[in-house]
């Protein structure tokens, strides 16, 4: 029987706690409202740290006449998403942390400082592999559709060991539930022959995950038993 993990919230829901590595500058305009984007430091447990892209609109940074500026500390509650931009003539895909409101002490969600909870369906062939050494990982990219909005937000998902075995054989169109950390990587990509450029990727890195029945396929197991 597949498990399910119970999260009792909507499909995209995390919170984010660190200290901005910049001062926010305004991005762009829908209907009239303005947003802004920045970026967030948030320190790991290894004493790492992942820099962590945000927007807020200018309506919520008014009604709570908040001081933007680099170094200073926040805890922000919202949702992962996805946008597609073309940069140099490609189009790409951008994960940005959407802030829906400001926590403090005393409404933050989890004591963790960076966690994502996300209900969504696969939809592209889970990548599994195994490294030199013999660890191994599954990339999994995760459509989440949004509450309230004809949208979905594709966002990237790395698993490792028995969750990346779990993940490894399944099909486009499976629903999970899980629950992880959003994480910058690093990398070097060529560009042109022997001239590598620094890039950073962001990906959601999961440590605990479930596989959802359909309510049909739930129904005929009951009957079944």
């Amino acid at each position: 029987m597949k498990s399910t993990l119970v999260m009792n919230v909507p499909n995209n829901r995390g919170q984010i706690v660190g200290k901005l590595t910049e001062d926010v500058t305004k991005s762009f305009e829908v209907e009239g409202e303005k947003f802004y984007e920045g970026k967030m430091e948030i320190e790991r447990l290894s004493d790492n740290v992942d820099i962590l892209p945000f927007t807020i609109s200018e309506k919520l940074v008014k009604a709570c006449n908040l001081n933007l500026k680099k170094g200073e500390d926040f805890a922000f509650g919202g949702e992962l998403r996805s946008y597609n931009r073309v940069i140099d003539g490609k189009s790409r895909l951008i994960l940005s942390f959407f802030v829906k409101e400001i926590l403090d002490e005393h409404n933050l969600a989890e004591e963790n400082t960076n966690i994502l909870h996300l209900t969504g369906f696969i939809c592209k062939e889970p990548n599994y592999r195994v490294t030199p050494f013999n660890r191994e990982i599954c990339d999994v990219l995760l459509a989440v559709n949004r509450l309230m909005f004809n949208k979905s937000d594709y966002i990237p998902c790395i698993l490792w060991g028995r969750n990346a075995k779990l993940m490894q054989n399944q099909k486009v169109g499976t629903k999970l539930e899980l629950v992880g950390r959003i994480q910058s990587r690093n990398y070097k990509k060529e560009v042109s022959e022997g001239v590598f450029e620094e890039k950073t990727a962001y990906e959601v890195s999961v440590q605990k995950i479930a596989i959802v029945e359909k309510e049909e396929e739930k129904n005929s197991s009951e009957l079944g038993a």
